[in-house]
């Protein structure tokens, strides 16, 4: 039995339930095994790791399950599917995933139709073979590409499913380097049949992810993710904007666009008469023929300008991330500076403060180069806030490297700073080099490294106290003292357990511990209404921490830009 047989013959397994035989009608024995049988679909969980695009991918994947009448399930125990949508950047996520695999399979025990699927970037072509020895209790793979295909392949879509469902566009695979990975062709067309039919399962009101660009083309020699998403694929202009224009009339507040590498989003796309007066060219890395394209400059501005109450953007707030230094243009920092709905907020990953390091790791800028944009950022939109990523403990990392990488820390002043150590991921081209920094000088350097943000993060939010700030709240957060949290789960949230505020006593009968993001994507913390989910309101900031601020509602503004 083939691979696909024995997952259909599963599925059905899973969901059938025979009917009553009082209930069925008379029929003659030669035919009825051929009589349509009652099914039951199966309850799901996905478990999401890593990035924002994760968190897209699994949106799209629990609508595909909604589509075929699957519910969602309370919890991992519960349910009769687990997706996990993994991610393989850091060996950490990856080792959690491992980790549960005895409680996968003692769930498994228990429910022998359990069914568990893992993709995310955890799944590259190239190493499918081992897959089954490291995690042994999952049943399917699946790369991020072929995450359109999760229903069908799970036997779920019948002949009566919605046309996309049926006729999802089949994942591809190219050559990079002499290896198979994800050509991400058809992730754009599969986007655009789920959008038609419905089969977004948005995770949000509030806040949307909409995918610009899928995969890699860069050379960072640490990274997989080219390996395991694919070359850069840009979705069609009209196609993000329409999708945009949806979101809108859906009343979200908050949009951001995603893309590994965002910024680098049109550069494949044909060159088109209407963007002729795109003239522009990267200001590091490979040189690419941009003329006549569109680029995400001009996609913020259309759609900056879909039109809103009052003449305002339709949706307040405009965010993108990752950006890529080779990508950060003139262009697209006058458009952070002109447009009304652009957030002052820039993910900007520096990952060495020394030059031989970044060239050792691939990235084909400067230190120089960097601080030249930065500059040019900060000059444009005065008091943006700025985060990074930073790798300590690379091949060959000396300890006068690291010093140059704690200076540029203290000279640039990031607002927040997403740091690990350096784990060899398979399959990277950094394979090749030494991995020659003991665990334990890497595990100093990176302490000393978050202890020294932590200074400069305090600073920076001191600056906060005493002032009146516009938050879109966006979750309730019970108070510390209800929350049962590990150090693992700490590291999720990017502070320490000291650093979770306590919110004593409330301001009302139905007030509640409420969090929420300024536009400068400070995370601010607040008691009041729950009712006040999903808005813009003001907040006296009273206690600034080195990862969070808290502060006192003021007042709640009907419109989401009536706060300066």
């Amino acid at each position: 039995m083939s691979e696909r047989q024995t997952w259909v013959a599963q599925a059905m397994r899973l969901r059938s339930m025979a009917e009553p035989a009082a209930a069925l009608p008379r029929v003659h024995p030669a035919v009825a095994e051929f009589r349509p049988g009652s099914y039951e679909t199966p309850s799901f969980f996905v478990w999401t790791l890593g990035c924002q695009m994760n968190q897209s991918d699994s949106e799209e994947m629990a609508g595909q399950l909604l589509a075929v009448g699957c519910e969602r399930a309370a919890a991992m125990e519960s349910a009769d599917l687990i997706v996990i949508n993994t991610c393989a950047v850091r060996e950490h996520a990856e080792a959690k995933v491992i980790g549960r695999q005895g409680r996968l399979a003692e769930l498994k025990r228990a429910n022998p139709g359990l069914r568990v699927v893992l993709t995310g970037c955890g799944v590259r072509e190239s190493e499918r073979s081992g897959l089954v020895k490291r995690f042994p209790a999952v049943d399917m793979f699946l790369r991020p590409d072929e995450e359109p295909e999760l229903a069908l392949r799970l036997g779920l879509v019948s002949a009566q499913a919605p046309v996309g469902l049926r006729s999802t566009a089949t994942a591809a695979t190219t050559v990079l380097s002499g290896r198979p990975v994800s050509a991400a062709d058809n992730l754009a067309h599969n986007r655009a049949t789920a959008l038609a039919e419905g089969r977004i399962a948005r995770s949000s009101n509030v806040s949307a992810w909409l995918p610009v660009v899928y995969g890699c083309d860069k050379t960072c020699t640490y990274c997989i993710v080219p390996f395991a998403r694919g070359p850069e694929r840009s979705r069609p202009f009209d196609e993000i904007v329409a999708e945009a224009r949806s979101i809108a009339a859906a009343g979200a507040r908050e949009l951001t666009l995603l893309g590994q590498n965002v910024n680098s989003y049109g550069h494949d796309l044909p060159a088109e008469e209407r963007f002729g007066h795109i003239c522009t060219e990267r200001s590091s890395g490979r040189k690419l023929d941009l003329q006549g394209r569109p680029d995400l400059a001009e996609l913020m501005r259309t759609i900056d300008a879909i039109p809103g109450p009052a003449g305002k953007p339709a949706i307040p707030r405009l965010r993108f991330i990752t950006s890529h230094p080779w990508d950060l243009s003139d262009r697209l920092i006058d458009v952070m500076a002109q447009l009304p709905s652009v957030c002052e907020h820039l993910h900007l990953p520096i990952q060495s403060g020394n030059d031989e390091m970044l060239r050792r790791m691939g990235r084909q800028y400067t230190v120089r180069h960097y601080r030249e944009r930065l500059a040019k950022i900060r000059a444009a939109v005065p008091g943006i806030a700025i985060s990074t990523d930073i790798i300590v403990g690379f091949c060959g990392e000396s300890e006068f490297q690291f010093q140059a990488t704690l200076g540029l820390l203290e000279e640039l002043r990031f607002d927040t700073v997403f740091a690990a150590a350096y784990s060899p991921r398979p399959g990277t081209p950094a394979l090749a080099m030494a991995d020659d920094v003991p665990a334990a000088v890497k595990r100093r350097r990176l302490n000393e490294l978050l202890a020294r943000q932590e200074g400069v993060g305090l600073a920076l939010n001191e600056a906060w106290l005493g002032r009146d700030v516009e938050v879109l709240v966006d979750q309730i957060t019970p108070p510390r003292r209800r929350i049962e949290i590990d150090d693992s789960d700490a590291e999720e949230l990017d502070m320490p357990l000291s650093a979770i505020p306590t919110l004593e006593g409330s301001a009302g009968e139905r007030s509640v511990a409420l969090a929420g993001r300024t536009r400068h994507n400070k995370l601010v913390h607040l008691a009041g209404d729950p009712d006040l989910v999903g808005h813009p309101v003001r907040v006296h900031i009273e206690h600034a921490g080195p990862f969070a601020l808290r502060g006192r509602l003021v007042d709640a503004p009907d419109e989401p830009d009536a706060l300066a």
